[in-house]
This record gives structure tokens, C-alpha cells and sequence, in this order.
């Protein structure tokens, strides 16, 4: 007789919730937030409606969940780019491309800058970028440039980043959108007279 092995109850769970997020970041890219209803979402996973509101509230709790995952690795490829001798300057500079490429992976510019935005809002979008992107470049601001406007500058550089990525999607000259991004990073930690 063979046996049979049985998953433990948490590993199941956590295929279950994770086929339901690659299902709707699939879907959330292809059709968008509002266009995705939740029985195809079920279906392309290959669940039921019970599995999806197990683990999700709603639609928008699902679109929370996948938001989360991109951003956080947005954050991490940033954190990879530069090793850790690297200067402040020169960690803001490998961060900006490190954060267009993670940028570049195909839906994740649409999921971050339209999708989430348009469903959630922005204050809980803001809430999401500051657990991830804007905190590594708040965090790099604050090293390379004590004291000088941490804050509003990394809200100005973040929005400037989010075009980038957008114009880069909407397939603008990637080369040249960097060299901007990278002009515009070293006119602000320039020293001051």
C-alpha cells in the first residue's frame, strides 16, 4: 500500500492564496483593476470564490496584496544595486537605474502607477511606496545629504522617478530618460555654495 502525502493545512494555504495573486496580477495587467471581475479571477486561478474570500476581503484587498509584493520587489533590486561600500552619491546614482529596471518588468509600471492608484487611491499608495521605494530613497537622501530637505525632496524625486517609469513604459528613449534621472539625482546632492 502507498501512502499518501497529505500538505500541511498553512503550506496549502499559502498556494492557494499565492495562485489567487498570480492569477489577479495577471489579469490586473491584461484587462485592469476594474475590468478584472472576481469569478475570472477565481477561474484562472483555478480556485473557487470560497478560496478567493478565505483569504481576501474583496477585489481591492487582492489588488493591496499584489501591490504590496511589487513594491517590495522594487525595493529589494534596489537594495541589491549597490554593495555596501559604496558612497551615498554613488548609491543614489546605481539606485535610480536599479529602480527603472525593476520598474521595467512587463505590467509592473501600469500595476504601481495606474492600477493602484486609480483603485486604492493615493494616500494608500503612498502608504505602500513609503514601506518600500521611497523609504531606500529617503534613506539614501538622508546620507548623501544631511539636513537639506529630506523630506519634500524625496517626494519631488519620487514623483520624478514614477514619470520615468511611465515614459520609459510608454516607450520613450530609455538611455535618455536615465541620463535625466541621473543629471537630476547629481543636481541635487550637489553641494551647496
Amino acid at each position: 500500500m502507498q501512502k499518501v502525502r497529505v500538505q500541511p493545512n498553512a503550506q496549502r494555504s499559502a498556494q492557494t492564496r499565492q495562485a489567487l495573486l498570480v492569477a489577479a496580477r495577471s489579469l490586473f495587467v491584461e484587462k485592469g483593476f476594474a475590468a478584472t471581475s472576481t469569478p475570472e479571477l477565481v477561474e484562472r486561478a483555478g480556485m473557487t470564490r470560497g478560496a478567493l474570500y478565505h483569504h481576501f476581503r474583496d477585489k481591492a484587498e487582492v489588488l493591496h496584496a499584489v501591490l504590496e509584493e511589487e513594491a517590495r520587489q522594487v525595493a529589494e533590486e534596489i537594495e541589491k544595486a549597490a554593495p555596501a561600500n559604496t558612497s551615498p552619491v554613488d548609491a543614489l546614482r546605481v539606485g535610480s537605474v536599479a529602480y527603472l529596471d525593476a520598474m521595467a518588468v512587463q505590467g509592473r509600471t501600469r500595476l504601481l502607477l495606474i492600477e493602484g492608484p486609480a483603485a486604492l487611491g493615493a494616500d494608500r499608495m503612498a502608504t505602500i511606496d513609503e514601506g518600500h521605494a521611497a523609504a531606500s530613497l529617503r534613506e539614501g537622501l538622508e546620507a548623501a545629504m544631511p539636513g537639506r530637505h529630506v523630506a519634500a525632496l524625496t517626494n519631488l524625486l519620487s514623483a520624478s522617478f514614477d514619470r520615468a517609469a511611465l515614459d520609459i513604459d510608454g516607450g520613450d528613449d530609455k538611455k535618455a530618460v536615465r541620463a535625466a534621472m541621473l543629471f537630476l539625482i547629481d543636481q541635487v546632492v550637489a553641494p551647496t555654495p
